[in-house]
């Protein structure tokens, strides 16, 4: 733990790029001066919500309706420690009624309105998603299952080990709603054609209409048992990390008392086809995510 604390230091960064992922989706580079930088790929940052003058009246007003204080928020870093930047991913989260407990403090600011030359300063690193030596060692091929905005953490994992290590195979089962909501879409491309016997990248996309979408690589629908079973090739020497929208607390706390049983969400689901395909929590690594 003492490790861990001791990478925990405030920068003040400035935006010197938005780069738009998706339509509610950007990607944040941001310029560091001369701090080192020490973190590991899969690491978040966190963002206080209080110093960004024009969330001033949702802070205070969030903060009386709940009884405390505003808590920072995490956004995983999309960069890697070998690129000479860091980089965050938001995407928007919406507010809709019956569903989201309190409107969305952040992410729809940094995502929509957050241009270059934006000062702020940031918290970090931490995380526990991350691929450790002793996982490198001790696997053939790590599985990745994401969901939308979930991808983040894993991109720079899978990007960072294939660049900077050998070896180590990777797959990654994606899932999104259409193909234009594919964070990364073009920079995953481009490491499947650097890396073509390393890595594997199999999308699903549950809402597309476009049949001509489709093909080998990109499959229509939800994630499955059947097409979780065909990523697991190497059963004996690999591990899995997951990454997706799970329920929040509250949902689970108000389901509970009103005896209803939430549907299975993206986490639970993979867990649960993990599960039947005989992969150990041992094995997985999970983060709820997006």
């Amino acid at each position: 733990m003492a490790e861990v604390r001791s990478r925990i230091k405030e920068l003040e960064v400035m935006v010197s790029e938005v780069k738009w992922e998706a339509p509610d989706t950007v990607t944040l580079v941001l310029f560091t001066g001369n701090d080192k930088l020490n973190y590991e790929p899969g690491n978040f940052l966190t963002i206080a919500p209080q110093q960004f003058g024009a969330l001033e009246r949702w802070v205070a007003y969030l903060q009386d309706l709940k009884g405390k204080k505003e808590p920072p928020r995490a956004y995983s870093l999309a960069s890697s420690p070998d690129e000479k930047y860091i980089a965050i991913t938001v995407k928007e989260e919406r507010y809709t009624s019956g569903v989201t407990q309190y409107p969305p403090l952040l992410s729809p600011i940094l995502a929509l309105r957050t241009p270059p030359g934006t000062k702020m300063v940031v918290t970090g690193f931490t995380g526990p998603y991350k691929l450790t030596d002793e996982i490198r060692q001790q696997n053939d091929e790590i599985v990745h299952i994401c969901a939308g905005s979930g991808i983040v953490p894993s991109f720079s994992i899978i990007k960072h080990d294939l660049r900077v290590n050998e070896n180590l195979k990777h797959t990654l089962v994606y899932s999104n709603k259409k193909h234009e909501d594919i964070i990364f879409d073009q920079d995953l491309a481009e490491l499947q054609r650097q890396f073509p016997d390393r890595l594997k990248v199999i999308h699903t996309l549950t809402r597309e209409d476009d049949p001509s979408s489709f093909g080998q690589d990109i499959r229509g629908g939800r994630i499955s048992k059947a097409l979780l079973d065909e990523a697991l090739v190497t059963p004996e020497r690999r591990v899995v990390f997951v990454c997706g929208p799970d329920h929040h607390p509250w949902q689970k706390k108000e389901a509970k008392e009103k005896g209803e049983t939430l549907p299975p969400s993206f986490l639970q689901s993979a867990l649960g086809f993990l599960d039947e395909l005989g992969v150990t929590k041992d094995q997985i690594t999970k983060e709820s995510y997006g």
